[in-house]
């Protein structure tokens, strides 16, 4: 039950942030997938170099 509260509580916090400040939201959005690239590259990077 506190997971299912803690899970809604999450949810109302990230839409809330997003209504408030939607310029800063999509400014994390498009860091994490910056990130999620560099890291996947780094990845292919090296799994390249071991072949």
């Amino acid at each position: 039950m506190l997971k299912k509260v803690l899970v809604w509580l999450a949810v109302a916090f990230v839409v809330f942030y997003v209504i408030q400040q939607p310029e800063a939201s999509a400014d994390v959005v498009r860091n994490a997938g910056q990130f999620l690239g560099d890291a996947a590259s780094s990845l292919a990077s090296f799994i390249g170099s071991l072949v």
